[in-house]
């Protein structure tokens, strides 16, 4: 089955920016989980050494999610590439 790579990466696009939203509120809302989480995530790596004491502000945040969801989009976009051109191999 052929990928529509435009379509892929909007999909994967949108599923990052959710995800790096959701990360954003718990930076604020609750750091500790997100560091629970984050730890377990870097084997080996003491993420508490290099975490910030304050969440970035609304300007890096919106940075982050703007090239959060191009770098997204294009991976997407790529990858489905990738996957159809594969296919033809076949």
């Amino acid at each position: 089955m052929k990928l529509n790579s435009k379509a892929f990466g909007n999909a994967l696009a949108v599923a990052a920016v959710g995800l790096y939203a959701f990360c954003a509120v718990l930076a604020v809302g609750a750091p500790g989980l997100l560091l629970g989480i984050y730890g377990p995530w870097f084997h080996r790596m003491d993420m508490a050494k290099i975490w910030m004491n304050t969440a970035p502000g609304l300007i890096p945040t919106i940075w982050g999610g703007i090239t959060m969801t191009a770098l997204s989009w294009i991976f997407g976009y790529v990858l489905a590439e990738g996957y159809n051109r594969f296919l033809k191999a076949k």
